[in-house]
């Protein structure tokens, strides 16, 4: 696995699921992680830590910026300027599937607030950090359902798409200082809030195996190799683009 040595790294949403795995794995090589989320962070740090990795453990709001100014100046208390970011806090697990006849306007706003500006809110206070670095990769985390169009969860898909669209403006204007942004599309994957919905497992899992060229079920750890590379040396020269990880779902 690529070295990251010297780096610090945040990951929102990094209590459990994708967001624990994506932070043990950039702990394993050898970055600094700061863990936040609006839960309990303690479990992924003790993890990190018991594989003798450097953890801080922080409760975060992604669409508050007085929690995120603090997260920041934390993180830089502790480790220094951060040089990788990880968007990956999002709502998903939680959600109703539904045709988008019933999605209210609350649940709409709910959900963009938390997938779409949380990332544009954590990306404003994390980039005057990565400039005192000289440096930076960000990595947001949208989905391949944008590239097919899932039924059932417009308003989930909706927020992905601005968060892949945000990826390429980002990119544009944070080339010249040298910090990179980039997307993984992540395939559906089985993490616990996943496993522990019904109507997920029954009606999407199947199908979703079945659409794959590799007919197994995607777990969190499968995301890792794609944002470790993303967040290292060598992808020194990618930016604005974005990774589908989803076993040969879909292909473009």
């Amino acid at each position: 696995m690529a070295s990251l040595e010297g780096k610090v790294a945040v990951v929102t949403g990094s209590a459990q699921g994708i967001g624990a795995a994506l932070a043990m794995a950039l702990a394993d090589a050898n970055a600094k992680v700061v863990v936040c989320d609006l839960g309990s962070p303690d479990e992924t740090v003790r993890q990190i830590k018991d594989r003798g990795g450097a953890a801080l453990g922080m409760i975060a709001d992604v669409t508050d910026n007085r929690s995120l100014s603090d997260l920041v100046a934390k993180a830089e208390e502790s480790f220094g300027p951060i040089s990788i970011l990880i968007n990956n806090a999002g709502v998903f697990g939680t959600l109703e599937l539904k045709p988008f006849m019933q999605v209210t306007e609350d649940e709409w706003d709910h959900v963009f607030r938390v997938n779409a500006r949380g990332v544009f809110q954590v990306t404003k206070a994390v980039v005057p950090s990565m400039r005192r670095a000289a440096s930076g990769s960000i990595i947001n985390i949208s989905s391949g359902t944008i590239l097919r169009g899932a039924p059932m969860l417009l308003h989930y898909v909706s927020s992905k798409g601005a968060v892949f669209a945000m990826t390429r403006s980002m990119a544009t204007e944070l080339a010249a200082e040298n910090i990179r942004v980039n997307s993984i599309l992540v395939g559906f994957t089985a993490s616990k809030s996943v496993l522990q919905h019904p109507t997920m497992m029954t009606k999407i899992r199947p199908h979703t195996i079945n659409a794959r060229m590799l007919k197994r079920d995607m777990t969190p750890d499968d995301i890792c190799g794609a944002a470790v590379f993303l967040a290292g040396h060598a992808s020194a020269f990618i930016t604005g683009q974005a990774i589908n990880v989803d076993g040969g779902a879909v292909t473009y």
